[in-house]
């Protein structure tokens, strides 16, 4: 069955920016400045994240416009490389947004369940129960059709944008923390040289990395783009320089507010923000804005992570099942309803889970750079596409070999900080490929 054209420009460009703003930019700031040691350090990684970031986003622009399929994130893989290099990956990233949305849907009921229930009823079990409501809500939104969907996806991130404006802000309330020159330390106590500045920059570009995040999964959607060839581009566009503006204003205000040496080791960071706005009452506005930014992240990864299972059905990596689209509503129904059971599941093991998603950002840094790869597969397989009609990357290519060095350099970065989930990454990474061969095997053996 062919799916309906439905997303606009302004749709998928909101779809973006909720991709990538979810918990992260509230809580990574402190590692970096930790790590960076001095501002300079601090800001100049924030400024690469972002060019990199850029470099990503016209990549996948061009990527999207050459192949606008709905779930475009595994097919690139299937076409650039090899089926079963497509499941793996994209195993990995279905079930690490799933223990994301489940991790993240506990953090939002905790702040929530401090606002809306009396203090006697502030237990993990009504934070657990708060947070499968929340994922089960949208997961019924999701089932109403995409329009419904991406039209609430618009709303929750309007009000997410808005939400990180009024942080900002608080660089206009209250006085501003004096801070001393800070000085860049070393293991050894020794002067700093090249090296040891290039090894903390790697450590600040494995948090910066894991918050730019996300905007590739936008070609998840490129079945059910208008004019797919010219949206794709431009929203990628639109929503990464949105991100990046946020980005760069709100690390400023952490440190003009909080001070760099408080940044260091200072825990809920927006949270200071909002109290020098709104005084004591500042809590309950970081409340909100924590919940407004987990429903925007549950709701985006209900409509992204299905496409990927039925490209994956599609191809018969998954059950054919998954492929399936309810006729009235247009809905990918059974991966959207397997996706959600996982989340849900999850949310019961989620403190355990937190070291099976360690292990995956250091195989996300890989997928990055080789989904990014594809594009040199895909120019040669669409050479035949009229050049009027598709995005392409300027300076080619140049910016896309900046993005696959820098996401390389994270993964190195990772290795070098924390081999063992570097190695054990490798190992989920290799499991999932066996499974796909075998499934494979078993398959052939049931239809002959």
């Amino acid at each position: 069955m062919q799916q309906k054209k439905q997303l606009s420009l302004f749709d998928l460009s909101m779809i973006v920016v909720s991709l990538v703003i979810g918990m992260g930019i509230f809580r990574t700031p402190v590692n970096v400045a930790a790590k960076a040691q001095i501002p300079e350090l601090f800001y100049l990684a924030w400024v690469i994240g972002g060019f990199v970031a850029f470099c990503g986003a016209l990549t996948y622009a061009e990527i999207g416009s050459r192949f606008p399929v709905t779930g475009g994130y595994y097919k690139i893989f299937s076409v650039g490389y090899h089926p079963s290099i497509a499941f793996a990956i994209n195993c990995i990233v279905i079930i690490s947004s799933a223990a994301s949305v489940a991790a993240i849907s506990i953090i939002g009921a905790e702040y929530v369940g401090k606002i809306i229930l009396p203090e006697a009823l502030q237990t993990e079990n009504y934070r657990v129960a708060i947070a499968i409501t929340t994922i089960l809500v949208f997961y019924l939104i999701n089932l109403l059709g995409l329009k419904a969907s991406s039209k609430t996806q618009n709303i929750l991130t309007i009000i997410k944008i808005g939400m990180v404006l009024t942080l900002i802000s608080a660089i206009f309330f209250g006085n501003q923390e004096q801070t001393t020159s800070p000085i860049f330390k070393t293991s050894d106590g020794m002067s700093p040289g090249w090296a040891d500045y290039g090894k903390a920059l790697g450590l600040c570009l494995i948090a910066v990395s894991f918050s730019f995040a996300g905007y590739a999964q936008t070609i998840n959607f490129g079945g059910e783009v208008k004019e797919a060839k010219r949206v794709i581009p431009r929203s990628i566009i639109i929503g990464l320089t949105i991100i990046v503006i946020l980005y760069l204003a709100l690390n400023y205000a952490y440190v003009k507010v909080i001070g760099f040496e408080n940044l260091k080791s200072a825990e809920s960071i927006a949270a200071i923000l909002a109290s020098k706005i709104f005084g004591p009452a500042g809590f309950n506005l970081l409340s909100v804005i924590i919940f407004c930014s987990v429903m925007g992240y549950v709701n985006v990864n209900l409509l992204s992570n299905p496409r990927a299972m039925f490209a994956m059905g599609e191809e018969g990596a998954l059950p054919k099942i998954f492929s399936k689209i309810n006729p009235k509503t247009n809905v990918i129904t059974i991966s959207l309803t397997v996706f959600t059971l996982i989340a849900v599941t999850i949310i019961f093991y989620a403190k355990t889970f937190d070291k099976i998603l360690n292990y995956t950002i250091f195989l996300e840094s890989i997928s990055m750079a080789s989904s990014a790869a594809t594009l040199f597969v895909l120019r040669k397989k669409t050479a035949h596409l009229d050049k009027k009609t598709i995005y392409t990357v300027p300076l080619y290519p140049v910016l896309p070999l900046i993005f696959i060095a820098a996401y390389t350099f994270v993964a190195f970065s990772i290795y070098i900080d924390d081999p063992n989930a570097a190695l054990n990454g490798l190992y989920i990474f290799i499991g999932f490929l066996l499974l796909y061969f075998i499934s494979r095997l078993f398959n052939k053996s049931t239809h002959s």
